[in-house]
Order: C-alpha cells, then structure tokens, then sequence
C-alpha cells in the first residue's frame, strides 16, 4: 500500500503514534526541516540516493535552509544509516564483497568525488569502525597507510578491508588502485593486521573486489 499523504501536523500525530511507515517520505523531511524547506531539499536531492549523498554545504546553499536545519537532516540520515548497518542488533559480519557494499554503497554510489574507508574488523570479522580515510578527485584518491591503519592499531583490530568509489561508475580498478592496495598489504603485514580486500563501487550494483580479481 502506498504511503499516505499527511499535513505537517497529522504526520507529527502518525509519528508519536507509533504509524510513521504511514508517513509520505516529504512529510518526513518536512518535519525535521519544514515543508517549505522540505520541497527545496527534495527538488535537488530526491530520495533515496540523492538524498544520502547532500552534504551540509548542498542544503545550505537552499533557499531557506540554514545550519540547524541542515544538521537536524544529516543527523536524522546518520542515524538512518547506522540503524541499516546495526539492524540484526549484532556487529556485521563483513567476509564477502557484497556485504562490503551493503554496509557502504548507498553512501558512496553517485559522489563526485573518490571516498576511501576502511572498514575496521576483529578477529571474527565483524565490523568495529567505518573510518573515511581520505577525500580526493575525480579520478583518484590519496591515501597514506598511517591515516589508514591509525584507528585500527587504537582498537586493536585484526584486520581491514578497504573500500573506495569510482565517480566515473565504472568499477574496474585502475593501475593506482592495484598499486595502492599492495602499499597497504605490505603496511598490514608490518603492523599484523591483514588487508582481507579492496572493494571498488561503481554504479548501481557494480563492484568490483582486487582479492577476487588476484590483484592483491
């Protein structure tokens, strides 16, 4: 059944009722940002990926959305974002590609940018951290081992894998990529902690995995 249409104060009533999946997604953001608002936020960056990727610079820069309105909206995502990762209520267990891109994709499809992150894990590979090592260009990403493996050491984690976004969308990992993530075994190998893969997000579903490939 589709969501239904709601003012601003009978979605308020639906929330605090405990029937918010009754709740349009404008209402929603309507709520936490005001419905003018709302429809300038939503009129450049539709749900759902569009949304996930608005920094505070990109509402900001809306007509009528100043910073407590813009941090009232990403923190309401980052909490969206974390409750997706945390939903079996125990710390995700990352072995595959795939349950690379589950814990990162919607956050790193469609950037202008490349995101690198490390994804942090213990001895059963489940997830401690999700640490962005590094922003960089269109087309690469500049990454130093030591940022890399800093916040694994602090939590005495026994291994990474490591994950980054191709903003061309086209996932295959270039000569940097290979080069890099070899850098970052060779770094692991020093510190005892291995670097189980190297995942590159493309478009849609597209990924691509460097220890599938035999690239690593």
């Amino acid at each position: 059944m589709a969501p239904r249409t709601a003012s601003n104060g009978s979605a308020q009533d639906l929330v605090l009722s405990g029937r918010a999946d009754a709740v349009t997604d404008a209402s929603l953001v309507a709520l936490l940002v005001g419905e003018e608002r709302a429809t300038a936020v939503l009129a450049e960056h539709p749900i759902p990926d569009a949304l996930w990727r608005a920094s505070a610079e990109d509402l900001t820069r809306l007509r009528g959305v100043g910073p407590a309105a813009a941090c009232r909206l990403l923190a309401s995502l980052e909490l969206a974002r974390r409750a997706a990762v945390w939903s079996t209520g125990e710390r995700p267990v990352v072995s595959t590609p795939e349950d690379v891109v589950r814990v990162c994709g919607v956050q790193l499809r469609g950037l202008d940018r490349e995101h690198f992150w490390a994804l942090v894990l213990n001895t059963k590979n489940q997830l401690l951290r999700v640490v962005e090592v590094s922003v960089g260009s269109l087309n690469a990403s500049i990454v130093h081992p030591r940022e890399l493996f800093k916040e694994a050491v602090r939590v005495s984690a026994a291994s990474v894998v490591v994950v980054h976004n191709h903003p061309s969308g086209d996932p295959t990992p270039s000569g940097a990529d290979i080069q890099l993530t070899r850098r970052l075994v060779r770094a692991g190998d020093v510190l005892g902690i291995d670097v189980l893969d190297h995942v590159v997000i493309g478009d849609g579903g597209a990924h691509a995995s460097l220890r599938e490939l035999g690239l690593m």
